[in-house]
């Protein structure tokens, strides 16, 4: 079964890119984000090893990002995430992370 109905969670928007995954999630406030993520990175992890789409087994990363989206960003968001592949040809995945780490003072553990 589809983990995200199980959970009544409706993806809006989703890219999955190679080293990547962007999604805009209508996600109810009666739901812990941590659970979500991991029912979901669970359960992806389960079914991508159960059917061997990988030689060698798949697991996620270490953690997540999380952003709450104003209403009126709602299309804007929805549109970046729909151009990913087209956003990355301009500036690489690694070089946006890189940046977005020292714009905002966070750091990967």
């Amino acid at each position: 079964m589809d983990k995200s109905k199980e959970l009544n969670i409706e993806f809006e928007q989703l890219n999955i890119q190679p080293e990547h995954i962007h999604a805009l999630i209508d996600m109810p406030t009666d739901i812990c984000l941590c659970d979500f993520m991991r029912k979901i990175k669970g359960s992806s992890s389960y079914w991508i090893n159960d059917k061997k789409i990988l030689k060698s087994k798949f697991s996620w990363q270490r953690g997540y990002g999380a952003y709450s989206v104003s209403a009126s960003q709602l299309q804007r968001v929805k549109n970046y995430i729909k151009n990913q592949t087209i956003h990355h040809k301009q500036k690489t995945f690694t070089d946006e992370y890189n940046d977005w780490i020292k714009e905002y003072g966070v750091f990967d553990n």
